[in-house]
């Protein structure tokens, strides 16, 4: 009786235990920031909000309005929203409303429907594009069959058609700060999820178990450092944490949406601190996995200085309204994976140029596993690596043809990017294309003429032998 007795009281002690562990692993949840939407929104009303009517897009407000007549609810959602708030001037303009698709085309002629993933009605202003979505709700059902949801066995939302009400479409938002709806019934603002508090503090936060909601879409691990950089906030610990462990999961994202995704962060003016926060978090070796393997070695300074003087050239010029072709920004990413791939080809015993060749092919196929670049931007990067190899290559009419090309004038830039991020051997042929470039045409034709005779090999003079005199026969 004693031994029953003390096997029961042994297990009332483990089953104490593991009840006591559950509620430290739910409280340690609560505590870490873990971010949840509301059923009841908190309503900021007109005259609290400095958000106008002004400050829209007139198209944004027709789509309102025309929903609103036709029945529906409808409210401008996310970035604009938060952009007014934090005093930036938004670009984009996205409505929510609880019509379907099929809805919106019937009170829109100028509505065309895009997406298998996420159903969305794009509204055509020109120009302008108004993108309308339709709430979400919560997914009930996996069946393979479902012809509106579907995961993957990691997590990943692979279709996500189901519709619901604003209250579930504020719960499937990524972030507190684009859970933000602006109404036209009232001019108020509904904030679900503390959006307005994280504005206040600076806060990126996901709203829910940050692990689950990466698993549903990775690609919000690559929103959250965009929008970090981009509104010069800090990501909340619950939000940055998993960041690290879950960053393969982008391997399981379509190169395509990763190539959009990259544009994004290395075109909105905040490039180099978006390739540094990338680095750290591990994010940038599942886009880049041959650079970042360069990138990591202790004797690569020059490399690393290289791509981040290049982000920080091409934050520089769009800061200043000038234009940046994604073209040198990829001819710069792939530029020492193929320089590398190259120099193992003419080790084999292949030429140099055909080593060159057969190089560009192999790491722009690899790179299109992971970022598919299109091909007017990667053939604008092959012109780019091909006048590299010419630029020495000056006598006679070749300077003249060369400085002729279309991706001439990015060539040179990148010729003079590797001299300032250390290259000092390249540094007299930079200076000589940039005093060439400064010459009228009399002029680039004497520096052309003085380099020929500088580097014309001396003729050799023999004497000719004397011919012998004819004999009279």
């Amino acid at each position: 009786m004693l031994r029953v007795g003390t096997q029961s009281s042994r297990r009332v002690v483990i089953i104490s235990k593991i009840f006591k562990l559950c509620r430290q692993i739910v409280g340690a949840k609560q505590t870490k920031g873990i971010v949840e939407a509301k059923l009841t929104p908190q309503i900021i009303p007109r005259s609290e909000h400095n958000i106008s009517r002004k400050q829209f897009s007139p198209n944004a407000i027709k789509v309102l309005y025309r929903l609103k007549d036709g029945g529906y609810d409808a409210y401008l959602v996310g970035g604009c929203i938060r952009d007014i708030l934090l005093g930036i001037e938004p670009k984009d303009f996205d409505v929510v409303t609880n019509a379907t698709p099929e809805e919106v085309k019937r009170l829109f002629r100028n509505c065309r429907l895009i997406g298998r993933r996420f159903r969305l009605a794009h509204i055509v202003f020109g120009r302008e594009v108004i993108e309308v979505a339709t709430m979400r709700g919560h997914h009930l059902s996996n069946g393979e069959d479902d012809p509106t949801s579907k995961a993957s066995e990691q997590g990943q939302l692979l279709r996500d058609n189901v519709y619901g009400t604003i209250e579930e479409d504020a719960q499937r938002r990524d972030f507190s700060i684009n859970a933000l709806y602006y109404s036209v019934n009232d001019f108020g603002v509904r904030d679900f999820a503390g959006g307005i508090e994280a504005i206040k503090a600076r806060r990126i936060e996901l709203i829910g178990d940050p692990e689950t909601r990466y698993r549903e879409d990775p690609v919000r691990m690559l929103r959250a450092v965009r929008f970090a950089t981009k509104l010069d906030m800090e990501i909340a610990p619950a939000t940055l944490t998993p960041i690290t462990e879950l960053s393969p999961l982008l391997g399981n994202i379509p190169p395509a949406r990763l190539f959009e995704e990259t544009l994004k962060l290395f075109l909105g003016g905040k490039a180099e601190a978006n390739f540094l926060m990338l680095r750290d978090l591990g994010l940038f070796k599942q886009l880049f996995p041959t650079l970042e393997e360069i990138l990591a070695q202790e004797d690569s300074e020059f490399e690393r200085r290289f791509i981040q003087q290049m982000f920080a050239n091409t934050d520089a010029r769009i800061n200043n309204n000038k234009k940046v072709t994604p073209a040198f920004i990829y001819a710069a990413l792939l530029w020492f994976p193929l320089r590398k791939r190259s120099a193992l080809l003419e080790q084999q015993g292949i030429s140099e140029y055909d080593a060159f060749m057969q190089a560009i092919s192999q790491v722009l196929s690899e790179n299109a596993q992971r970022v598919a670049v299109p091909k007017r931007f990667t053939l604008g990067a092959r012109d780019i690596w091909h006048i590299q190899q010419r630029l020495d290559r000056r006598s006679g009419q070749r300077a003249y043809r060369l400085s002729l090309q279309p991706k001439f004038k990015a060539s040179y830039d990148f010729l003079l990017l590797r001299v300032e991020s250390g290259e000092s051997d390249q540094q007299p042929l930079a200076d000589w294309w940039t005093e060439y470039l400064k010459q009228d045409v009399g002029g680039q034709k004497e520096m052309v003429k003085n380099l020929g005779q500088k580097d014309r090999p001396k003729r050799r003079y023999r004497n000719k032998p004397r011919r012998k005199p004819k004999q009279d026969s």
